[in-house]
């Protein structure tokens, strides 16, 4: 750019460091972005509204009662055990731990996680692949434990994924389990799910650096997070609500009908 300033006449001279200070120092930094989506889900607000009530303990306008119990489920596919080609060095003073580049690949499993969203209770299971048998037996092993067991209601927050989509995946769940009610986030809208928000945390604390000796060495990591991240786990402090959402879809349809008026003009 110091260079192109000079060609152009703009400037006699300018070294790259100063061009990198006034970057720096601008306002607007157009190099800089984030991705984003519109909505595409003709009921994303109906769904969402939903999903955000069972957060704050109401479904259809009723205040769930104390045997009623909120469940964000979903999985992580294709988790690869990674066995570093040479042993990694643990830190040191003014030293990092430092972990080999190369690797070779032992496999992959998927995780499945049922996280009680008041109780932030983490019910979590390893299988082979994802699909719709290994999440009915998640919910098989939720729903015969207690609370669950016994309780009113339980509703499960999922996303469109294959394992759990549809109406189907509704009547499959009411069949076996008469109590539960699947709910569905409108589509693209995982960052709903508080799940996710688990998952962040298991691949921050239990999957990277990865290095596993084989399948059975991450599935045992992945089994012993769950007692550890229970016995210290709170609600997160969840702040969208109804609310914050009539907002959003307030400046999208905004910036929608901008974008439309500009174009016909």
């Amino acid at each position: 750019m110091a260079a192109q300033a000079v060609a152009e006449g703009l400037v006699e001279a300018v070294s790259a460091s100063t061009v990198r200070r006034w970057l720096h120092e601008d306002a607007i930094k157009p190099w800089q972005h984030e991705s984003w989506i519109f909505p595409r889900d003709p009921d994303f607000a109906p769904k969402a509204g939903g999903v955000l009530d069972l957060y704050e303990r109401r479904w259809d306008g009723v205040e769930l009662g104390a045997d009623e119990y909120v469940i964000s489920a979903d999985e992580k596919s294709q988790l690869q055990a990674l066995r570093r080609r040479h042993p990694e060095l643990p830190p040191g003073p003014g030293r990092t731990r430092r972990v080999e580049f190369e690797y070779t690949r032992g496999g992959t499993l998927a995780y499945f996680g049922a996280y009680d969203v008041h109780r932030a209770r983490l019910i979590g299971m390893t299988a082979p692949t994802t699909g719709i048998v290994p999440f009915g037996q998640l919910v098989e092993k939720v729903m015969s434990v207690e609370p669950y067991a016994s309780a009113a209601r339980v509703f499960w927050i999922v996303d469109n994924g294959s394992s759990h989509n549809g109406a189907r995946a509704v009547e499959r769940m009411r069949a076996a389990w008469p109590t539960c009610e699947l709910v569905h986030l409108p589509i693209h809208a995982s960052w709903l799910n508080q799940i996710e928000i688990v998952f962040s945390i298991l691949q921050r604390k239990v999957i990277k650096p990865a290095d596993f000796a084989d399948l059975a060495a991450l599935a045992a990591r992945l089994t012993a997070f769950e007692p550890r991240f229970n016995a210290t786990a709170t609600p997160f402090d969840w702040r969208f609500g109804r609310r914050e959402l009539d907002d959003l879809l307030h400046r999208i349809d905004a910036r929608q009908s901008g974008e439309q008026t500009s174009l016909a003009a």
